[in-house]
């Protein structure tokens, strides 16, 4: 019998998950297989070379590009202040006298005999790893980076936009038909991160970003409002490099759309908890998707037991599946698989596919197209 494959989101009280945690270039590892880590640990640390300035001193001291090493006061490797004069001219009156001053703290690089310049170079910049979720280190890459494993919940958005943050969950909302409006965010959710309901607009980012919050978690957006959040529309490359004050992630889809049930119901029952999130989102080939980390205590000694509890790999759809749908126009409805017929049937298009049958909460079934609906995975 064949299966069918259809893309998901991972909605689960409980799987085990490693996140591989890598330096874009070669430097220094600092945790070891079995360290228990927090988010905010250095896994692995590495220097980004500083950024370098061209000064044309040949040209500034108005000497040919082959005598700038006669006028030169430091030498290539020599460390510079700002404001510390590298090269001068020595004329005969004192009055005539030209300083070629350091634009940077740093040193000086090179000297070309052939070009007149100077290349001065900043002082490399610290880049340090972080964890990211609380767990435990299960590999070490030498000079690379390592795997954590951790023990938690897990839930997977639609969209998201913003980098890799952490804080505790907060509900906003008293429930998830309910939109985020700026009256539910108060100062006490800076650094949180805040769960809402179907729906927030501009103003309510706003102040969120006003107030400080680590995230916020919501079913729908307009595309507007995203357009307007960021100040540009975003194409097809990977998101989660946005600097927009906090990370959103999209659990449902643009529109008012209320969060799935088991969603909100999964978020609403570890408030306080904390929960590491991340916007970037891919969904052309190698498809990366928004998450919602949280968690729990690992404890010493159990890094490769806890393997038990991971689920068993998923082969294909089936019947009793929980699904949603995708396009129009029944478009962010949730439902369960009632059957999946195996002939090809005729669509609205005109052209035939294959369907499944799916039973929404009110006891309505449609049959949909199999290319149209998303797995929820728990």
């Amino acid at each position: 019998m064949a299966h069918s494959y259809t893309p998901g989101l991972t909605v689960t009280e409980r799987t085990i998950l490693r996140k591989r945690r890598l330096l874009p270039i070669p430097g220094t590892v600092t945790a070891a297989s079995g360290d228990l880590v927090q988010a905010d640990t250095v896994v692995a640390k590495a220097g980004l070379a500083g950024k370098v300035y061209v000064m044309n001193v040949a040209n500034l001291l108005g000497v040919a590009p082959d005598e700038i090493r006669e006028y030169l006061v430091k030498k290539e490797g020599d460390q510079i202040d700002r404001d510390e004069v590298i090269a001068e001219n020595k004329p005969l009156i004192k009055w005539f006298k030209t300083e070629i001053r350091s634009p940077i703290q740093g040193k000086m690089e090179s000297a070309s005999a052939i070009t007149g310049q100077v290349l001065l170079r900043e002082p490399p910049r610290a880049l340090n790893l972080l964890a990211y979720v609380d767990g435990t280190v299960v590999e070490v890459y030498l000079t690379q980076g390592v795997t954590v494993e951790t023990d938690c919940s897990l839930v997977q958005g639609i969209f998201g936009i913003g980098g890799e943050t952490w804080g505790p969950l907060a509900l906003a909302v008293k429930g998830p038909e309910e939109p985020l409006t700026p009256g539910h965010l108060d100062p006490s959710m800076k650094g949180k991160v805040v769960v809402a309901g179907s729906f927030l607009g501009t103003d309510t980012m706003s102040r969120a970003k006003e107030i400080g919050v680590a995230g916020l978690v919501v079913g729908g957006i307009h595309d507007k409002d995203l357009r307007a959040l960021l100040g540009y529309d975003l194409g097809v490359a990977i998101t989660g490099t946005e600097r927009v004050g906090f990370t959103l992630i999209i659990t449902e889809g643009f529109g008012v759309i209320p969060m799935a049930a088991k969603t909100y119901g999964l978020l609403s029952h570890h408030v306080g908890q904390k929960a590491c999130i991340s916007g970037a989102t891919q969904i052309r080939a190698g498809v990366i998707r928004p998450e919602i980390i949280i968690p729990r205590q690992p404890e010493p000694g159990q890094a490769g037991s806890r393997a038990a509890a991971a689920p068993a790999e998923r082969i294909g759809l089936s019947a009793g599946d929980q699904v949603r749908i995708i396009r129009d126009p029944l478009f962010g409805k949730i439902g369960l698989v009632r059957s999946l017929p195996s002939d090809l049937r005729q669509i609205e298009t005109e052209s035939h596919a294959r369907v499944l049958e799916v039973e929404f909460p009110d006891g309505t079934t449609a049959v949909i197209p199999r290319a149209n609906v998303e797995l929820i995975e728990g």
